[in-house]
């Protein structure tokens, strides 16, 4: 019988994912100031579980509070906010679904307000309106210990009650960026040839499954590519994935795109192969290439809008599991109705995902203005998670320069908040 949205999906450690739904990570920016989960993030996952994605995935909880991917994310260091993460797991799996943590680290990708000193392979910065300071290069005792880190947060998630991890090793952070040979430049063990570059998100979740045991999901989140000339490539990606493989990993999923390059939003689609324009998802063909010989389910996201195509992907093997993002920030019901949709045998409408209105994508050429554009369009969606998380509903009145106005303001004053209380 051929996959549809509800059906469950065994992960090689044996445990069950209740349906096909996964809700991609999305950066949150709702910790207090001592970087730990809030009621509004329970309010929010809350939501999102009772709205039928069969796995949740949060976004960017820190390993180090000292290097955020911006004020407001989750830190998880030791156990001093287990009460608070234990909380958020449970708000997060009222309906029974899997919730899983995202653990990251951001690297040269730490703003500004967080750190003018963030830490990275090799000192190459990333310039980007100014917001980024020039990295320092990781010494080897740095990166080992921030691998600890990793295992340490992953412990510390499950004893909280959270059903699974996922490395982000995509997007531009800090693992992404020493499987790069346009940022990792560095001529020791952990630079140079792919298997020296790919050592430091290997040993990650070599640590990881030692400490939750083989019983517990581990998923990484990698690029199909960094589509950038000297960046992590295709077939690079392919060969990491196979080696995750052998590490012991439950769930790949796959996206792709950096800060300066951002597929992740659909930006470049124009340039992609018509195929993949009409078939909506963005890495679909990227993905093919990754999911030969792939022991493991294979997670798609970026760019899936209806039910249709989302359920002739599934049918056709080229994924397992459909991830979806943005769409959920003004729809956190919309997995509940898919899977209805799909439950009614014969219906003939369409069930499509809104993306929310009055934001602009990153359409110009000049790369200063696609910045702008980006960060205001990221920001209608913050907004809408801040809504949802204040028990409220989205809004699409809020206009995209309203909202980036507003998220700026926010963000800085929860830094300068933060360096109050850290004193």
């Amino acid at each position: 019988m051929k996959p549809s949205l509800s059906n469950p999906l065994v992960l090689p450690c044996g445990a069950t994912l209740p349906n096909r739904l996964l809700k991609s990570a999305t950066t949150e920016g709702m910790a207090d100031t001592h970087d730990r989960p809030t009621p509004a993030l329970e309010e929010l996952y809350r939501r999102w579980s009772e709205g039928g994605s069969g796995t949740l995935i949060t976004g960017n909880v820190m390993v180090d509070r000292r290097y955020l991917e911006r004020p407001g994310n989750v830190v998880i260091e030791d156990e001093s906010a287990l009460p608070e993460l234990s909380r958020w797991a449970k708000a997060g799996t009222v309906a029974g679904n899997h919730f899983w943590i995202q653990i990251s680290h951001p690297g040269r990708q730490c703003k500004r307000i967080v750190s003018s000193h963030p830490v990275a392979p090799s000192a190459t910065q990333l310039h980007l309106l100014g917001n980024f300071g020039k990295p320092r290069a990781l010494n080897e005792d740095e990166i080992i210990e921030i691998i600890r880190r990793y295992a340490r947060a992953a412990s510390i998630a499950k004893k909280a009650g959270f059903t699974g991890v996922q490395i982000h090793g995509a997007h531009g952070y800090l693992c992404n960026q020493f499987l790069s040979p346009r940022v990792n430049q560095r001529t020791d063990n952990w630079g140079g040839i792919l298997q020296n570059r790919a050592r430091f998100l290997r040993e990650i979740v070599q640590a990881t499954r030692h400490e939750v045991g083989p019983a517990f999901p581990i998923s990484v989140k990698l690029n199909s590519s960094d589509f950038q000339q000297g960046g992590f490539t295709l077939e690079e990606s392919c060969q990491v994935a196979r080696w995750l493989v052998e590490d012991g990993i439950d769930l790949l999923e796959i996206s792709g795109g950096t800060y300066e390059k951002l597929q992740m939003m659909g930006d470049g689609q124009k340039k992609m192969a018509e195929g993949t324009r009409k078939r909506e998802a963005y890495f679909l063909e990227y993905a093919a290439s990754i999911r030969a010989g792939l022991k493991v389910p294979l997670a798609v996201t970026g760019g899936f809008r209806s039910r249709s195509v989302m359920e002739e992907a599934l049918s056709k093997g080229e994924l397992d599991v459909i991830g979806v993002a943005r769409p959920l920030c003004s729809e956190p019901d919309i997995s509940s109705r898919l899977i209805a949709r799909t439950a009614e045998a014969g219906r003939a409408d369409e069930e499509n995902l809104r993306l929310g209105r009055g934001w602009l994508g990153p359409t110009s050429e000049n790369k200063g203005i696609r910045a702008a554009n980006f960060l205001a369009m990221i920001s209608w969606f913050y907004e809408q998670l801040l809504l949802i998380g204040s028990g409220k509903n989205p809004d699409f009145r809020i206009t995209a320069w309203q909202s980036l106005i507003r998220n700026q303001t926010r963000e800085i004053k929860l830094a300068l908040a933060r360096r109050r209380v850290s004193k």
